[in-house]
């Protein structure tokens, strides 16, 4: 594969180009040149190297969101292996769990967050050699003091940097999974590479650009802020898990640090029109505002517009299978007069989408059917489960490939996709994808529960919310405490139910199957 194919590639390209722009700033905290950004991951990648990682392997990421955790990933990726960012906030056995799935050769992480892991690592007969990082020392770059620290003991020869095919595995992304594990999404240099060339068109980016990084690394958007920022010269700034909570001071710092393009899940762009206090601050800097991972109700799209009236509007479609496969540009002004959500859009230029039957035939536009997609942006697979594999693809006629996204759409004469539901019990909550069933397998560990079954509550003002029905094995009923507490040691936040139902027996069909309906009827 040609150099500039790969995604690291482009990082290597604006180090060249602007080397003292800075590329990745983490307010207060620290910032890298593309100089420093391109010198530091190639330090990493002599490290890894020196650690027995090779061409094909993959390396997890378990860092909070620093200007290290970015470095570790153009480390790895210079070591032609893929990367695999895991949650910090998620339990530790889950982070495990996923760094065992994927048969790390080793881990970036820190010292705060290492025991825990070591100890969910043992217990699975894994223990990948990990570089640690300090949470803080006298160097705002943890990585960096800890590459100097192991350069102490012994020198890490200088490597070439791998740039692999186009179909070599850049990262692995995990998402809920229906067994009660996540899954695996396989995404190859090429998948990523499309799709930043596709974002590239669509946004334009320059070197002036101001980039968010508002979602966390694991998560697909993370995508489009990283490479596509760093391929163009832009300045990347980091906002960590709690900053990009609170509207109250996301809001200034927006402003203050000139932002130009914004990227995140509809719910926060509310918290920001509801709570940001936005009237208070200008944005002359703002020119793209982009939202992806639920839908965006009108009324708090409307109220957004009215603090920030002037930037693009887009709003961005696609599972982590695809990343974006589909994106539809708001008018300038949103009607008073409508109620109902913006379409998907159309395809993006690097995928293909059509709408297919249960067989997956396609169906006349009009009629509701699943959307599939093909083309660069669709992954490889899903690590290391070959079943679900055969499930996720249809192949046509013509030998291409098909991806099943699941979503229920309708095409209309002008070739938009409106957004139907699912096919399936998937929902997607705070811009995640979510298997109920993987909360169902989590619960029905605790040892008062006899049957679990896991419902999602439509709520035009709160988005998604997620109730458990348990019956019990016992007459002694166990707190809404205890179950959030056992739920969140098992799963992530955005998975822990936000309502719990107790009830003699679960309801059943004739075919004595649960009966979801009877259960959503009971709101």
């Amino acid at each position: 594969m040609r150099p500039s194919a790969t995604l690291h590639a482009l990082l290597e390209a604006s180090a060249q180009r602007v080397p003292d722009k800075t590329a990745v700033d983490d307010p207060g905290r620290a910032s890298l040149t593309y100089r420093e950004l391109d010198r530091l991951s190639d330090r990493l990648r002599d490290r890894l190297g020196h650690m027995g990682v090779r061409p094909g392997d993959r390396v997890g990421i378990y860092l909070r969101k620093s200007v290290d955790a970015v470095a570790s990933i153009f480390g790895i990726l210079k070591c032609g292996a893929a990367y695999i960012p895991v949650d910090p906030e998620a339990p530790p056995g889950r982070c495990a769990y996923i760094l065992d799935n994927c048969s790390v050769s080793a881990v970036v992480t820190q010292r705060s967050l290492e025991s825990p892991l070591e100890v969910e690592l043992l217990s699975l007969g894994a223990k990948p050699p990990r570089l640690l990082l300090d949470d803080q020392g006298s160097d705002p770059v943890s990585l960096r003091a800890a590459l100097a620290r192991e350069d102490e003991s012994a020198t890490a020869p200088e490597r070439a940097t791998i740039h692999p095919s186009g179909d070599a595995l850049a990262y692995i992304l995990y998402t809920s999974g229906s067994t009660g594990r996540p899954k695996g999404v396989m995404l190859s240099h090429r998948n990523a590479v499309s799709f930043v060339e596709w974002c590239s068109s669509v946004l334009a980016p320059t070197e002036d650009d101001v980039f968010s990084s508002h979602a966390p690394l694991h998560f697909d958007l993370s995508i489009l802020d990283v490479f596509t920022s760093l391929k163009h010269g832009a300045t990347l700034i980091l906002i960590g898990e709690l900053l990009g909570k609170d509207p109250r001071r996301l809001a200034p710092l927006i402003a203050e640090l000139g932002i130009s393009v914004w990227y995140s899940t509809p719910s926060i762009l509310n918290l920001l029109a509801q709570y940001g206090r936005l009237d208070r601050h200008q944005y002359p800097a703002l020119r793209a505002v982009l939202f992806a991972g639920e839908v965006f109700p009108v009324s708090q799209l409307r109220g957004l517009r009215a603090f920030w009236p002037s930037p693009r509007y887009l709003n961005l479609y696609g599972p982590t299978e695809t990343n974006v496969c589909t994106f539809y540009e708001l008018p300038p002004t949103t009607p008073a007069e409508r109620t109902e959500p913006y379409p998907i859009g159309g395809s993006c230029w690097h995928v293909r989408c059509r709408v297919v039957d249960a067989e997956g035939h396609a169906v006349p536009r009009g009629t509701e059917g699943e959307l599939v997609v093909s083309g660069d942006g669709v992954m490889q697979g899903y690590w290391n489960l070959p079943d679900q594999n055969l499930r996720a693809f249809l192949t046509d006629a013509d030998g291409v490939r098909w991806y099943r996204t699941g979503d229920l759409v309708v095409e209309d004469a002008d070739g938009v996709y409106i957004f139907h539901g699912r096919r399936d019990r998937m929902v997607k909550r705070r811009g995640y994808r979510i298997e109920l069933a993987e909360i169902e397998v989590a619960l029905a560990a605790h040892p008062a529960a006899r049957e679990v079954a896991v419902v999602a509550l439509s709520n035009p003002d709160a988005g998604v919310q997620i109730k458990a029905y348990l019956s019990l094995r016992t007459d002694q009923r166990p707190s809404l405490i205890e179950l959030k507490q056992f739920c969140s040691e098992r799963l992530p936040q955005y998975m822990v139910p936000d309502a719990f139902g107790m009830v003699d027996t679960l309801p059943r069909t004739s075919t004595d199957k649960i009966d979801y309906q009877a259960l959503l009827a009971r709101r």
